[in-house]
């Protein structure tokens, strides 16, 4: 059976017993908007718990997920079960919630509970009747981000950044009203974690993420998460080569040129937060000379304030890594391709980036991101990046070339492996790289030839 179908097999058995069960959330939402939404998620009304697990152990393999919480799920099946629940904040932290099952409380207070009004909209499994306590569908229609109740909404701090992310990825307008409420909410005490899921959905799922920060700086939001991108704010520019305005508007045009090109990447979530950071080294290295302004070094000076960023919100080291990477390098490829550098130093630069073809869509997400838009670099970074694939997928030599030459393992093994390595970058063949490694060898180790056999 499929999870629609195993729905409706447990709104039917429920049914039997007086109860009602409800498409509920981001499936109904989506479902009128004609988005796909695989996820299934519906709510049990009017059944007891008791009732419930049997339903479920009668259909399949019941997991109680949060049973104290009425939330379940069964084996094999994607679709999330739960009780309607009462959630009552008793400290300051994001888990500080005391949460209560209460399938009794009746669909208009469940309702009445969520976020905002398009996500409170629910539907029938058995009928297909909409439930619309609270003009989520006018919503819809409208494009408006609306909050149901000043209370219970300011009660999670992450619905904050949720307001960002819908906005962003529906290309919706927040209410006036949300929008005030939104500012008085302190987001000091969610977590890293929840903060990066909602920006990664933002960065990932919308045409324009730049929406999710504009939203968040609207909201006066982005102190204690984003100091360092709301350092750009207001921050000036070199205007010959970006009359856009202020670093912020340059990362907000060059983060929605990088949602264009982030389904052709190798690392879209990495990549688009190398486009949202490439320039945070401005705020500390920005200065103005004989009316000119400059930013020299931004892209090593700024790594610091990358790094603590992502630390702020991420632990995965391979995320941070490339990010570290990509920004240091982000003004490379233009530089070269302006310059119309040799074979080796675009090779050299490519073997050093984590992700060259990543590197060289940031670097032209960095050229289009701005007033006047410039891309005038891809053909010939393209055209360099096929000749460096073409060059490392050709035989070269390795330790086991070496010592099968006659050299011994020693301690300037590396040295001569990284000059084979030069070589190699340099475009030439094994047999050749072999043999000037042998000849540098004998310069590095001070041997006789007829010691190397």
């Amino acid at each position: 059976m499929t999870d629609t179908e195993i729905a409706k097999l447990i709104a039917q058995k429920a049914s039997e017993l007086g109860g009602e069960v409800y498409l509920v959330g981001g499936c109904v939402r989506d479902k009128i908007l004609n988005h796909e939404n695989k996820d299934i998620d519906i709510e049990i009304h009017g059944i007891t718990p008791t009732q419930l697990e049997q339903i479920l152990d009668s259909v399949g393999e019941c997991i109680k997920i949060g049973k104290s919480f009425g939330i379940y799920g069964l084996k094999g099946y994607s679709i999330d079960i739960a009780l309607p629940r009462t959630e009552r904040l008793i400290g300051t932290g994001h888990r500080d919630f005391e949460v209560t099952a209460d399938p009794f409380m009746g669909i208009y207070e469940a309702a009445r509970r969520r976020d905002f009004t398009i996500n409170a909209l629910m539907e029938n499994v058995l009928t297909g009747e909409i439930i619309d306590h609270f003009g989520g569908q006018t919503d819809l229609q409208k494009g408006v981000l609306r909050h149901i109740d000043d209370s219970t909404f300011a009660e999670d701090p992450l619905r904050v950044l949720r307001a960002a992310q819908f906005a962003a990825r529906f290309d919706f307008s927040i209410t006036a009203e949300t929008v005030a409420l939104c500012r008085y909410i302190d987001l000091s005490a969610l977590s890293g974690e929840r903060i990066m899921l909602e920006m990664e959905k933002a960065l990932l799922k919308s045409d324009r993420p730049s929406v999710f920060f504009e939203q968040m700086k609207r909201m006066n939001q982005l102190d204690f998460w984003f100091p360092e991108l709301k350092a750009l704010i207001g921050l000036p520019q070199n205007q010959e080569h970006h009359r856009e305005g202020d670093t912020w508007t340059h990362t907000m045009m060059v983060l929605d040129e990088a949602a264009k090109r982030r389904n052709i990447v190798q690392y879209p979530l990495g990549f688009m937060l190398s486009a949202l950071c490439h320039d945070f080294g401005k705020a500390v290295c920005t200065t103005e000379v004989n009316g000119v302004i400059h930013s020299y070094s931004h892209e090593t000076e700024g790594l610091p304030l990358v790094q603590r960023f992502l630390e702020r919100i991420t632990m995965e080291s391979k995320l941070i890594k490339y990010v570290l990477n990509m920004t240091e390098l982000h003004m490379t490829p233009n530089i070269m391709a302006g310059a119309r550098s040799r074979l080796k130093s675009t090779n050299r630069l490519f073997d050093s980036a984590v992700e060259p073809f990543d590197l060289i869509q940031l670097s032209i997400c960095d050229s289009l991101g701005k007033i006047p838009q410039r891309n005038d670099s891809e053909e010939f970074l393209m055209q360099r990046y096929h000749k460096f694939q073409e060059i490392m997928a050709r035989p070269y030599v390795m330790g086991r070339d070496l010592i099968e030459a006659g050299l011994k393992p020693c301690e300037q093994f590396s040295e001569i492996l990284a000059y084979a390595h030069k070589l190699r970058l340099a475009g030439c063949d094994k047999e050749n790289t072999l043999r000037q490694c042998i000849a540098y060898a004998k310069k590095v180790l001070k041997v006789n030839s007829d010691e190397i056999e």
